[in-house]
């Protein structure tokens, strides 16, 4: 499963890191505003929330672990790692963690609205450029492709590996919400929008 990342790291991938960190950033940024605006949480979140509830660490830490747990589904759908999906697994939590502590609480209905759509917009336009710089898909993007390598549509493999975060989460008591459904139904859009203006094509090939 595990390519040699060190072989495969030739001049083109240094180019396309900045893009890579750029958008795996704001996808940090995003999901952290969405959790201080405190109206739902996008579903993995809304898993990752109810795992910190549980465990009592920060929501964050809990992406990241999750991220490497999700890896070893990876094993039987004979998807291959690449340098992008590590540091995915490393950045998205830690910044999400760092950012909660930054960004103030909404003080209103309106900011705490504001917050919610500007945190929709920011997480996907990061979805788009870190999967645009074409450095290797999120852990659980992995899923969705490798459950797609084998009939499943991409629509169904994303709906159904969502539904389940969700599901699990909301007995675990995560937050969602009327925000959980304003990202289900906004992030895919926008993504398929700045996925178009910054793809630079897979090089998982190299």
């Amino acid at each position: 499963m595990i390519r040699n990342i060190f072989t495969d790291f030739n001049k083109e991938i240094p180019k396309r890191l900045p893009q890579l960190f750029f958008g795996l950033i704001l996808c940090g940024i995003g999901v952290a505003i969405a959790y201080e605006a405190g109206l739902g949480l996008n579903p993995w979140d809304v898993f990752h929330d109810g795992l910190s509830k549980i465990y009592d660490i920060p929501i964050g830490r809990c992406g990241v672990l999750t991220g490497f747990i999700v890896l070893l589904a990876w094993i039987p759908l004979k998807q291959k790692l690449f340098i992008g999906t590590i540091i995915n697994i490393f950045t998205i939590g830690n910044v999400q963690d760092l950012f909660i502590y930054i960004i103030p609480k909404p003080t209103s209905p309106i900011m705490q609205h504001i917050y919610l759509y500007t945190a929709t917009a920011i997480f996907a336009t990061g979805v788009g450029l870190y999967i645009g710089a074409g450095l290797g898909p999120g852990p659980r993007d992995g899923i969705m492709t490798g459950f797609a390598r084998l009939g499943l549509s991409i629509r169904a493999a994303r709906i159904g590996i969502d539904f389940t975060a969700f599901f699990i989460g909301v007995l675990m008591g995560g937050s969602y919400g009327y925000g959980t459904v304003v990202m289900v139904i906004a992030v895919g859009p926008i993504v398929q929008y700045t996925l178009k203006k910054f793809d630079r094509g897979t090089i998982y090939s190299l």
